[in-house]
């Protein structure tokens, strides 16, 4: 990983504060919430460039890893994700539906990271990544049609418009650009929006929050009602994928892989989903941009323990590689 994957966090916490400093410049407040489609649109381009869907076969090549990761982030986690929200947010609704589409959403980047540092499978790891993706797109707008649907909060016209605006377009324009460049542009192009994604992403960070700082300040007491459910997720789904992991025999390689890609979320398709498809709802995306202080920590602190229990000698000592 390069030295830009490994500050990415700190980058979109700098952007955070930034944004809340300057949030009291009305000309500028006034102006960067219409920017943040834009560099969310930008960022999906680049990100749709980058993954490699024609390998997307390479996901099942494992299937009892694929199968298991699936079953847990798009079964249980949906389930267990409402669970823990319908309890710890109940009259919270707009941080209920933002910390519910964080959990819903696997991360796409930053979980390679940390599996690293965990000494997971990291081509496992890289394996479920367009599978993880589609999934997303696919059965977020379903959940949320599920679950919210019938308290008014939900659109399905701003929900399709977000659809088409934010993943459909993009991605559309990303395949285009594969089929109609040549190798070497195709993959200089690719590797210039690869090393810009985190400028866009930070800029989008930094215009949700400058555009909507007051917002915040004022709701500080709810938005951070959102860091219990989500310890309790990651405390919770850390043991299950412990003790899942040693029930069906995984390797330890196998189980970092596994708990990095079931607790690490966050992915920006949610944010760009929120924005568009809960127009006047702005508490949802800042939730779902709240939710990585604690999470980053967390993966950081996991990733000890994993290879803590790598060396106890407690799990995976027949299976260790």
């Amino acid at each position: 990983m390069d030295l830009i994957e490994k500050l990415e966090p700190v980058i979109l916490i700098f952007a955070i504060i930034i944004g809340l400093i300057l949030s009291n410049i009305d000309f500028l407040a006034e102006n960067t919430g219409n920017l943040i489609n834009l560099f969310l649109c930008l960022m999906l381009y680049g990100l749709f460039l980058e993954v490699p869907l024609k390998d997307l076969k390479k996901s099942f090549k494992n299937i009892k890893f694929t199968s298991t990761s699936l079953i847990i982030n798009f079964i249980w986690t949906p389930l267990f994700g409402y669970l823990l929200g319908d309890i710890f947010l109940n009259g919270h609704i707009d941080i209920f539906i933002g910390f519910f589409m964080l959990i819903l959403t696997p991360c796409t980047d930053w979980y390679l990271v940390f599996t690293k540092m965990a000494k997971g499978d990291l081509n496992l790891s890289i394996s479920l990544l367009p599978i993880n993706l589609i999934l997303q797109i696919v059965l977020l707008p379903i959940y949320l049609i599920i679950f919210f649907s019938s308290n008014n909060s939900m659109n399905y016209i701003d929900l399709g418009y977000s659809l088409l605006i934010v993943i459909v377009i993009p991605f559309a324009l990303a395949q285009i650009t594969k089929i109609i460049l040549k190798n070497d542009l195709k993959e200089k192009v690719a590797g210039l929006f690869s090393d810009y994604q985190i400028v866009f992403l930070a800029l989008a960070v930094f215009s949700i929050f400058n555009s909507n700082g007051n917002l915040l300040f004022e709701n500080l007491d709810s938005v951070l009602t959102i860091f219990i459910p989500l310890i309790a997720f990651f405390a919770a789904n850390m043991i299950i994928d412990l003790l899942l992991s040693e029930k069906i025999n995984f390797t330890y390689k196998e189980y970092a892989s596994l708990t990095m890609t079931t607790l690490a979320r966050n992915s920006p398709l949610a944010l760009a989903i929120a924005i568009n498809s809960f127009p006047g709802h702005e508490l949802i995306a800042i939730a779902l941009v709240i939710g990585p202080l604690i999470e980053l920590p967390v993966l950081y602190l996991v990733s000890r323990f994993a290879l803590m229990i790598k060396n106890s000698g407690l799990f995976f000592t027949c299976r260790i590689n």
